[in-house]
């Protein structure tokens, strides 16, 4: 396999995300611009982000079913098709529901980019490389976020809502011609993949279901991918800066942090993954134990959080970004090449599913306390934010008693199949005896 070529292919799909991603988030930092030109309120503004994760959750099983009938290429080129339309609808958009229309694109464009760049990677690079790539993928793609603030952000204020919205949507158009040139599905021209009946597609979709490993990746991805998004999308901000009395400074760098940590964390994790593929779901449950230790640190501590303990919080929860692409990992060695992408479309929807529920009851919590006198009239009151944010626990422990059912089931599976994954201990005490033999080995070379 030419090792020059897979890295251009990669590297193109790359960039489609990397741009879906850009597209995603410009209405986040569009705001204060978006409340003039469509007149709406901050609920009707808040419709526009809902719906759009609404539809990206909605389609994942969707496209992940068309990316293994149709082929990757075919479905970055059509996301980035639907992006570019979705922004260009926005830019002439002057009435809330036009731009609702906008965005329904956008987040359908965006919902088809993801799944089909990490679909080329097990057709053209190694299986052990394909961990820490998967990584790499995520990472690069979550740049896009710096696009939109820095940038798109500039061209907002300079040359106004139109002529920026106009550029977002010309970034989409040379993402599409970089795919239709550069990315091919498989490095075999006649390995295209052919198309479906409606019958084998369902098929694939049942039997993809039906794999205990899918459902492994599914719930790991619910389980530590929705407090990070949580966080940073929604209600990490006034948390910090009316909950916890933070500076707009240090709240700001916390933010930054959460970027830093996980790009650190994610080659690292990739690098677990591939040594150690039987233990994926240890750390998943690693990950997900160290989030919730941080968050009732924090919820516990008796009246604000020290700043060594706020950064704690966000140093765990950014982990869970990297960690939750161990789940896509599961997706890919537990079915075959045929439906790895219907498979990615189900471990997909697990955590935008439980970040939509989480944000949905955080915020209903806020209400009640409110309308009961808890928060004294303050909705962003310490006591009320305790008890709502506590609500991710709930969500956190059902999912991680999730993960251990599911991996109970493929344990028992590989063992029918000879594979048998010793006791944690046992494996600790094998490499630690591992460790021993090669520093020995070493010295005996030296000596």
């Amino acid at each position: 396999m030419n090792s020059s070529r897979a890295l251009l292919v990669w590297g193109a799909g790359v960039t489609a995300y990397l741009v879906a991603v850009t597209q995603r988030t410009t209405f986040g930092v569009a705001g204060l611009e978006a409340t003039d030109r469509f007149d709406a309120s901050a609920s009707q503004l808040s419709v526009f982000t809902v719906v759009q994760l609404l539809v990206y959750a909605g389609l994942q099983v969707p496209v992940g079913v068309l990316v293994d009938r149709w082929g990757p290429r075919a479905l970055i080129v059509t996301g980035g098709v639907l992006m570019a339309l979705g922004q260009t609808q926005l830019a002439f958009a002057d009435s809330v529901s036009a731009g609702i229309a906008g965005r329904l694109l956008v987040g359908a464009g965006d919902a088809m980019t993801f799944i089909s760049v990490l679909r080329l990677l097990p057709a053209w690079f190694e299986p052990r490389r394909i961990p820490v790539l998967t990584q790499w993928t995520g990472i690069v793609g979550q740049l896009g976020q710096v696009v939109s603030v820095i940038p798109f952000v500039a061209l907002l204020s300079t040359l106004g809502w139109q002529p920026a919205f106009l550029a977002a949507a010309a970034l989409s158009v040379v993402a599409v011609v970089l795919s239709v040139t550069v990315i091919r599905n498989s490095p075999h021209e006649d390995n295209e993949p052919t198309s479906q009946t409606l019958r084998q597609t369902g098929t694939s979709l049942a039997e993809a279901w039906k794999q205990p490993g899918t459902r492994l990746g599914l719930w790991s991805h619910f389980t530590i991918q929705f407090p990070g998004t949580v966080f940073v999308l929604m209600w990490g901000y006034p948390y910090l800066i009316r909950a916890e009395k933070v500076g707009e400074g240090p709240a700001s760098a916390l933010m930054t942090l959460f970027v830093a940590v996980g790009i650190a964390c994610g080659p690292l994790l990739g690098r677990y993954v591939g040594r150690h593929p039987l233990r994926r779901s240890t750390m998943v449950l690693a990950i997900a134990a160290l989030m919730a230790g941080a968050w009732l640190a924090v919820l516990l501590y008796p009246g604000p959080a020290p700043l060594p303990l706020l950064t704690l919080l966000v140093v765990a929860l950014a982990i869970g970004g990297p960690g939750s692409m161990i789940a896509f990992d599961f997706a890919r060695t537990f079915n075959p090449a045929a439906r790895i992408g219907t498979a990615t479309g189900i471990v997909n929807i697990g955590g935008f599913v439980a970040s939509l529920l989480s944000m949905f009851v955080i915020g209903v919590v806020l209400d009640v306390l409110l309308g009961s006198g808890f928060s004294r009239g303050d909705l962003y009151a310490l006591p009320s934010f305790r008890l709502a944010m506590g609500a991710q626990l709930v969500l956190l422990a059902v999912g991680a008693c999730a993960v251990v059912i599911a991996r109970r089931k493929v344990r028992r599976r590989m063992a029918d199949q000879g594979v048998i994954v010793p006791p944690l201990r046992d494996a600790l005490a094998r490499e630690r005896r591992l460790r021993r033999e090669r520093r020995a080995a070493r010295r005996n070379a030296t000596g």
